[in-house]
C-alpha cells in the first residue's frame, strides 16, 4: 500500500494544491491503493497526529511507499527529516517526492535528501530571523502589542466538549486541526 503524507503549516492554508500534484502522480503510476495522512501544523517537529498514524502504518509494515508532494512537508528540521527517512528506507520503504521528482531511495537520494531537509530548515530559521527583527522594529516604534492574551486558533470550549465525550489528546486535536500542545493548553485554560 501506498501512504500519501501532506501537511500545510496553517489552518488557513489549503491542501488542495498538494492533492492534485499527488493525484496525478499517483494516476500517472497506475496507483490506487492509497492512504492519506494530512495534518494542518508546523513543520518544526514530528508530533503531529496524521504523522503519527503514518509512522504507526510503517512500524506495523502496512506500508511499501510513501509520498510526499515535497520533501519539507516531512519536516523543516534537518536531524528530524534525515532520522525518518533514514529509518524508512532502512525498512526498505520507497519514498517519493512527487514535486521535486526524486525516489530516496539509495545512496544518491539519502544525500539529496540531506541537502534538500538542510535548506528546509535554513528557510525555517530565516523566516524565524525576519519575524523577530520586523518584531524588535515594531517594538522600538511603539506599535508591537504581542499576541493578545487569550487568543486562539480554535475554540477552547470545543476541546472541553469532546473531553468531556471522552476523546484523548490527539483525537482531538486532529478534529480541531491542531497540535497536540494547543489542546493541552486549551484544556489548562479552563
Amino acid at each position: 500500500m501506498v501512504g500519501v503524507y501532506i501537511r500545510v503549516s496553517t489552518l488557513e492554508q489549503n491542501t488542495e494544491g498538494q492533492r492534485v500534484a499527488i493525484d496525478r502522480w499517483l494516476a500517472g503510476n497506475q496507483i490506487s491503493d492509497v492512504c492519506w495522512f494530512v495534518d494542518k501544523a508546523s513543520g518544526d517537529n514530528t508530533d503531529r497526529p496524521a504523522f503519527q498514524k503514518l509512522q504507526e502504518a510503517v512500524f506495523n509494515g502496512e506500508l511499501q511507499t510513501i509520498v510526499v508532494w515535497k520533501l519539507d512537508r516531512l519536516s523543516r528540521s534537518l536531524r528530524d527529516g534525515i532520522n525518518v527517512l533514514a529509518d524508512w528506507c532502512d525498512r526498505g520503504l520507497r519514498v517519493v517526492s512527487v514535486t521535486q521528482q526524486i525516489d530516496f531511495n539509495g545512496t544518491l537520494g539519502k544525500m539529496l535528501a540531506a541537502v534538500l531537509l538542510g535548506v528546509a530548515e535554513m528557510e525555517q530559521e530565516t523566516r524565524r530571523e525576519r519575524q523577530a527583527v520586523g518584531i524588535a522594529v515594531a517594538k522600538k516604534r511603539g506599535v508591537y502589542k504581542g499576541r493578545k492574551p487569550d487568543t486562539f486558533k480554535a475554540q477552547p470550549e470545543r476541546a472541553r466538549t469532546l473531553r468531556a465525550k471522552g476523546l484523548k489528546d490527539r483525537e482531538i486535536a486532529t478534529a480541531m486541526g491542531v497540535s497536540r500542545r494547543t489542546v493541552q493548553r486549551y484544556l489548562r485554560s479552563h
